[in-house]
Order: C-alpha cells, then structure tokens, then sequence
C-alpha cells in the first residue's frame, strides 16, 4: 500500500456565493417597540435560496418552495428546499455570502439539524460584511448600500414586509418578486466580492492556492507568475514580499518562510 503523495494532488475550489431568505417568527407582545416577546406561536421557516458557482459559466440559480413537491399541501414545509441547500454546502470547499458567518450559515445549519442532516463537509467562508467592517469606515455597511458607494448597483425594491406576508400566504406574485429579489442579492454579492478582492482588501481570503494543490501560487487567484517586491518584517525573521502578475488579481502577499540567514540576534524587551 502507498501513501498519500500530495505532489499529484490537484484541485479547482468549488467557490459558493449565496443568499437565503426566511420568514419571521411568531408571537405575543403587550406594546409595539423594544418589546419582550411573551410567546412565541410559529417559529421560521426558510423561503428560498440563490446561489452560484463562482468562477463558472452558470448563472444565478433560485430555490423556492412553490418548486418543490407537496407545497401546496404545506406552505411550511421546507425539507425538500433545506436538502438542495445541503447538497450544495456539502459541494463547498469555500462559501461567500455578505454577513454569512453571524446569519446565513448558521440560519441554514439550523435547518439542517432541524431535518435531521449532518454536518456538511466543512470548508471556509468569506463574509463580505466583515470586509468592510475590518478594512473600511463606510457609513453603512449593508449590502444595498456598499453596492452603491461602489457604484456597482442596488438590491430590488419591493413592497417591504408585505412581500414576506405574500409568500407565506401562498401568493403567486409574491413569489415571483421574492425570488427576483433573492437572485439579485446574489448578483450584487458576487460584484462587491471582486471588487474587495481584486483590489486587494481580503487579508485573510482562503489560500486558492493551497487548495488547488499549486506550489508558490497566489493565495488569491493561484497563479504561479509573481514579481519580487521587498520584504515584510517581523520582529525575528524576514519575508520575501511579492506582487501577483495576474491583471485580473494583482495581490501582494508574502513567503510562507522566512529569507535564509534573516533570523535576528536580538528581540525587544
């Protein structure tokens, strides 16, 4: 029996960009604003999903549940629509989505343990909404909003509240605004992605390269071509700094090791 040789090892990162949309929960309350909910009468359910494979020829897929079977015979029911979203999860080797870590990750593992799924393969993520908190000091950081500071677009207008009223009831129209509105937020998502990342403000993006088996790849888009460009010291050791030469990346990162020979005598006190 032989090893494992990790210097075969190849692999194109399967990349998810995705929005979800749920309803709200249910229940009791004496007054209108900053309330205690006394009871709760019908938890959420999920409404729908969109996604898209990045850095493929597939456009922006939506998930609802009118498309599933027994809908009509349950307007709750989401097991069919949870399942799909699994597949998908379980498919990821890095998962994007604008204030996905805090929401939409853990609102689809919710339903996942609800059903009675397992834990899909785990993989990475990239919140687009810790991006701009981390790097930026927009005056707001939503999506709608960072899609038009950046002038790349908006989300779809729609009646408000009364769209998600529509949809639990079983409206037609409704739906079909619901999943236009679902489509585009991933539009929109994938835009202010590459944005953030071609121009460099993903500091902790997963490592492309590593994942795609390359050796001295771009961390960000993986290729191989690169420019020396000084180095980037710690208080010990010194690293070679480089520029990607891929004009669609551009990103500068650093050697994994340290310069032979760069290790200092003396630390700080």
């Amino acid at each position: 029996m032989t090893g494992y040789d990790e210097s075969n090892y190849s692999h194109t990162p399967r990349i998810l960009l995705f929005d979800i949309e749920c309803t709200p929960m249910l229940g009791y309350t004496w007054g209108k604003w900053q309330q205690n909910v006394l009871k709760f009468t019908e938890d959420w359910w999920m409404l729908s999903f969109a996604y898209r494979w990045y850095g493929t020829n597939e456009k922006v897929k939506v998930r609802s549940l009118p498309m599933f079977p027994g809908y009509e015979d349950d307007l709750k029911n989401d097991e069919h629509l949870v399942k799909e979203m699994w597949e998908l999860m379980n498919e990821a080797d890095i998962v994007i989505a604008h204030n996905g870590d805090k929401f939409d990750v853990k609102k689809v593992n919710a339903r996942f343990a609800v059903h009675g799924l397992p834990r899909p393969t785990p993989g990475q993520s990239v919140d687009t909404l810790k991006v701009a908190r981390q790097s930026f000091a927009f005056s707001s950081n939503s999506l709608n909003d960072l899609g038009q500071f950046l002038d790349l677009g908006q989300k779809l207008s729609h009646a408000g509240f009364d769209l998600w009223l529509g949809c639990m009831a079983g409206e037609k129209k409704s739906w079909k605004i619901m999943e236009a509105y679902n489509k585009q937020d991933v539009v929109l998502l994938e835009q202010v992605y590459e944005r953030f990342k071609k121009d460099g403000w993903i500091p902790r993006h997963p490592d492309i390269a590593i994942l795609s088996g390359i050796n001295n790849g771009c961390p960000i888009c993986g290729s191989t071509e690169r420019v020396k460009n000084g180095f980037y010291p710690t208080t010990a050791y010194r690293y070679q700094k480089y520029i990607c030469k891929n004009d669609e990346c551009q990103h500068h990162y650093r050697s994994a090791f340290a310069e032979p020979g760069s290790r200092s005598s003396y630390r700080r006190i």
